[in-house]
């Protein structure tokens, strides 16, 4: 769908769209309430401001475990890199999942499109570390991050496919030219 679309639907059918994306309804309302927004640009920046800590358990209830084999939909490709692991790397990831719970008392988020096993392993393992009120920070930018994403393959068809970053041409809202700040940034 192209910004445009996107700007059109009913406030009903924008949170619909949104919801797929992150399953924080008080965020979706905020978002689909900002439009239009004339250009992706304009959508990712918003979307990354609305987006606060009173979205994240909700958000996270809607994200399956890393190495879930039952995953399906969007998070099934975003977590394509599990796919193929060893078998002493997937059980080792389902114990990580388990203390990760145990400790924070949530799923571990992460966005894990590009990612291997091991690579989501180690994070893992290094998060584990991390205090729960910087834990529930860095979750909140891995969320903001998985939305980036997600964003970007609702509004895929905005992007020719004759255009690309390395062409040193991008098209309008693609990633590479007019990203909002990038996920390890403070979200404010």
């Amino acid at each position: 769908m192209r910004i445009g679309e996107f700007d059109a639907l009913s406030a009903a059918g924008a949170e619909r769209e949104l919801l797929a994306c992150c399953a924080a309804p008080r965020w979706a309302r905020e978002v689909a309430a900002g439009r239009p927004y004339g250009t992706s640009f304009a959508l990712h920046t918003s979307a990354h401001r609305a987006l606060t800590d009173a979205d994240l358990d909700v958000a996270m209830a809607g994200h399956p475990r890393i190495g879930d084999r039952t995953a399906g939909g969007v998070s099934r490709v975003e977590q394509s890199g599990v796919a193929g692991a060893r078998a002493d790397v997937l059980t080792a990831l389902a114990a990580g999942n388990r203390a990760y719970e145990e400790r924070f008392g949530h799923v571990y988020l992460v966005c894990a499109s590009g990612c291997d096993a091991a690579d989501l392993l180690a994070t893992l393992h290094a998060r584990l570390r991390n205090d729960p009120a910087t834990e529930r920070g860095v979750a909140l930018r891995e969320l903001a991050a998985i939305n980036r994403l997600r964003l970007d393959r609702l509004l895929a068809t905005e992007i020719p496919a004759t255009d690309s970053p390395a062409s040193g041409s991008p098209a309008s809202g693609s990633p590479a030219t007019d990203a909002p700040p990038p996920a390890t940034e403070e979200i404010t």
